[in-house]
């Protein structure tokens, strides 16, 4: 197994390699194995991964099950628990809009998995899934996690991942009938995997004059968790310049629109619509002063989109997070020391502290069919690459 692919950078994923010729980062991040001056979207890249995958299954460290099957899924991480169901969701109720999304995609990244999956023959990566809790099918998971899992491992960030294979016909018959009978799913975490996998089972519908719409690449590998079980984070922001202001200059702007109170300690809100601002050695605290009405439409109320139309946009002339080289984003599992890290460092020249999103806002946001800003969400503890594949043959 091996963190996602996403959240390393090459140089953690060759660092967390060495030595480790089974690490799964062999399949995901496969230009650790080649050269460093190698184009990370070169077609060598994706053949390495597909040859890590024989040499893995040759050598017996992955096998293919005999029958499709179900696995529960447990994540804990400290005191922290969730449970979900492992499965290949349908990419026609992902075209239906019945699996819900909020985050647009980056196309390079989106490309990069097509041609990952194509290459591999196989989706080796999961999507977490989320959906409202449902009193029988929690009961349902926990009982079949009842005895000893078929695999249990911990990770170097100290979660500890197991699975428990559900291959017995009548419990099969019943986890359909109950997940098959929820409402919505929501993409919480893996967007362009699943986008990804959605342009793979086209292409591949297109070549197959025999399509019957049961083919393994009609589906997604997902691991579906009831909403109130997951653990968000906040992901926080920093940005490289004050767009010509002075730090003074920079302060007094926010004061037009914020109660600006000076902290002896480093920031992470928990309160809606309350901000930490990092700059020259000093923290400061932001409470807005025109707070959205409640009731309004979903995305209005998000801090993420609020600290945009508030500084970002208004202030920092950010108007476009998502391809604006000027601002970068810090997942909250690297703490505030990060932040200051750069800010001192003079890479950046302000960070901002959110407090974490609300799993009802995402859904609410979903449901509305709209769009949450960038890296507005980060889901902790992650779930690992490796543990379950899907091949599509």
């Amino acid at each position: 197994m091996a963190p996602p692919y996403d959240i390393l950078t090459v140089a953690e994923a060759r660092a967390q390699t060495r030595g480790r010729p089974w690490s799964f980062l062999h399949l995901s991040r496969p230009e650790i194995d080649l050269p460093p001056s190698t184009d990370a979207f070169a077609p060598e890249v994706y053949a390495k991964g597909a040859d890590s995958l024989r040499r893995m299954l040759a050598a017996g460290v992955l096998r293919r099950d005999p029958a499709p099957c179900y696995y529960v899924y447990r994540l804990s991480a400290g005191e922290h628990r969730q449970t979900g169901l492992v499965a290949a969701a349908s990419l026609a109720a992902y075209a239906e809009g019945r699996i819900r999304r909020h985050e647009f995609t980056r196309p390079d990244k989106e490309q990069d998995r097509v041609r990952n999956i194509e290459a591999i023959g196989a989706q080796t990566g999961p999507v977490l899934l989320a959906h409202r809790p449902v009193a029988e099918a929690a009961a349902l998971l926990r009982r079949l996690a009842d005895g000893s899992p078929a695999c249990e491992v911990a990770a170097a960030d100290g979660s500890r991942h197991a699975l428990w294979v559900v291959a017995e016909a009548e419990a099969i018959a019943r986890i359909s009938a109950l997940f098959g009978a929820l409402g919505a799913f929501y993409i919480a975490d893996g967007h362009h995997r699943s986008a990804a996998a959605a342009r793979v089972a086209a292409a591949r519908r297109a070549k197959n004059p025999r399509h019957r719409g049961d083919e393994p690449y009609n589906g997604f590998l997902a691991v579906a968790f009831p909403s109130d079980e997951l653990r968000i984070l906040d992901y926080n922001r920093v940005v490289r310049d004050l767009d010509g202001l002075s730090a003074e200059a920079f302060l007094d702007r926010l004061s037009d629109r914020f109660t600006v109170t000076p902290s002896q300690r480093a920031l992470r809100p928990v309160d809606a619509h309350e901000f930490g601002a990092y700059l020259a050695g000093q923290w400061y605290r932001l409470a807005l002063r025109q707070p959205p009405a409640p009731g309004g439409p979903p995305l209005a109320r998000l801090d993420v989109a609020l600290l945009s139309l508030h500084v970002l946009e208004p202030i920092l002339g950010i108007g476009d997070p998502r391809h604006d080289p000027r601002i970068d984003f810090v997942g909250g599992a690297r703490g505030v020391q990060e932040l200051e890290r750069r800010v001192d460092g003079g890479e950046m020249a302000v960070a901002f502290t959110l407090p974490p999103t609300a799993m009802e806002d995402v859904m609410a946001v979903a449901d509305a069919g709209e769009v949450m800003p960038p890296k507005s969400t980060w889901f902790e503890p992650k779930l690992a690459d490796g543990l379950v594949s899907l091949p599509l043959d």
